[in-house]
């Protein structure tokens, strides 16, 4: 007999594999559902080595053979399944806009939005769609009542968009920012709940956190942070931007009062696709950004008011919803960390790299920076794509001087073999001269 739980996560499964049913050949169903047989039995961390079964997911995407790209932590493609019902949304759109935008897409968001916070966690009408986690995470910032004086509790390596929407409410209401250093990567939780900890204050109202952050992937105790903040009487505002399903929660587990994410990163929804998060109770104290005819009501739905919005993105996500659930939450996520360990663990023995990325499995997941010694970052970006096609990004800030490499689920071990070489051929070679003047 089945438990409730896998009951539960094969009806998901079902379900997803019907949504996708008309965005995928009969013949490449059936082999899909053979792997899905296959890996079923095995534990996340097993399935993650199941080669064919990612060979298979990586055939979904249509990404170029000539660029390696292992950026996907600043934005993910999307599988053909979510391209063609993107496509499909779009012609359909164009037939006659007003009438099928208004009248007929439109009446999906509702079942959109409760399919939204499943995945998520929470509830329907604690949810806003969006465009990415700028959007709502400004929206937050901007709406809430504080005063001149209110301290708010945040890291120098909080995303940039959040903090200089911060530092705009520093300087236009007279708001005090209280900014934590780090010394990354941090290896003990502790360390984290200590620090902001030790920067609360009877005056703070808001401690901003980075569930992971897009410098170096390193992922931090969202919960053990709450708590303590909720215990000194402070709201917790949660960016979500790299960790939703990337690792696998769900919102009610990290009890955070507002949070953003984007869903083109890792559920590899259409671009500009996002949602935000404020729990009901606190929904009429957050000011609506934009044009809502009553920008203090009780209700989520004022957040959306903006005009004419892509119908045809949003409808899309419930394909890519349907995706996911195909590979499975946790699934994903052992995948994307063994993809980071497989390369990492081949450089680290060489002394010329140096890691700003934790390879403990707690402390991170998908992304990873290094550093090359004597590189500049940008430089050493610089190199891997013009000499080795290899598309990255530079995570230069603070400490942090290195390249950001994120596989996502589409990546091959023989990618990553291709990368190795290619850092260790970069680091056997001498930096270039920078120019005076």
């Amino acid at each position: 007999m089945l438990s409730r739980k896998k009951f539960i996560h094969r009806s998901a499964l079902a379900a997803a594999s019907l949504s996708l049913a008309g965005y995928i050949q009969p013949a490449n169903a059936a082999l899909l559902n053979q792997h899905l047989e296959r890996i079923e039995p095995l534990s996340p961390e097993a399935a993650a080595r199941d080669e064919d079964f990612w060979n298979w997911i990586r055939e979904q995407y249509t990404t170029s053979p000539n660029i390696m790209n292992l950026n996907n932590g600043g934005v993910s493609p999307q599988p053909k399944p979510v391209q063609d019902a993107h496509i499909r949304y779009y012609q359909y759109c164009n037939e006659a806009p007003s009438y099928y935008m208004w009248r007929v897409l439109d009446q999906g968001r509702e079942p959109l939005r409760d399919r939204l916070a499943e995945l998520a966690g929470c509830l329907p009408e604690e949810i806003a769609i969006n465009r990415n986690t700028t959007e709502g995470l400004n929206t937050i910032i901007f709406g809430l009542n504080l005063k001149a004086g209110d301290e708010v509790v945040l890291t120098k390596y909080d995303y940039p968009n959040m903090t200089h929407a911060w530092q705009q409410r520093e300087k236009r209401d007279g708001i005090k920012l209280v900014w934590i250093d780090l010394d990354l990567p941090v290896e003990n939780d502790e360390t984290f709940v200590r620090k902001y900890a030790e920067a609360i204050t009877p005056k703070t109202k808001i401690v901003h956190v980075t569930h992971m952050m897009n410098w170096t992937g390193q992922i931090l105790p969202a919960r053990k942070i709450a708590d303590m903040a909720h215990s000194r009487g402070c709201e917790v505002v949660l960016d979500g931007s790299h960790s939703f399903v990337h690792i696998d929660y769900k919102l009610k587990d990290l009890d955070c009062d507002y949070y953003a994410t984007s869903l083109h990163k890792w559920l590899c929804a259409p671009f500009g696709t996002g949602f935000m998060f404020i729990k009901k109770e606190k929904i009429s104290k957050v000011w609506a950004l934009l044009s809502a005819p009553v920008p203090d009501a009780d209700n989520i739905g004022k957040f959306e008011s903006i005009g004419t919005r892509s119908f045809a993105a949003e409808m899309a996500i419930g394909n890519a919803i349907d995706f996911h659930y195909l590979i499975g939450s946790k699934r994903k996520e052992e995948r994307l960390r063994y993809l980071k360990n497989y390369w990492c663990e081949k450089i680290e023995k060489y002394r010329k790299f140096k890691f700003y990325t934790s390879l403990k499995p707690e402390f991170s997941c998908a992304i990873a920076t290094v550093g090359i010694e004597g590189w500049d970052a940008g430089d050493a970006c610089s190199e891997l794509f013009e000499k080795h096609k290899i598309h990255t990004t530079n995570a230069i800030h603070e400490a942090v001087n290195g390249v950001r490499i994120t596989p996502h689920v589409y990546t091959t071990t023989r990618d990553l073999d291709v990368l190795v070489l290619a850092l260790e051929e970069i680091a056997a070679k001498e930096p270039p001269v920078k120019k005076k003047g």
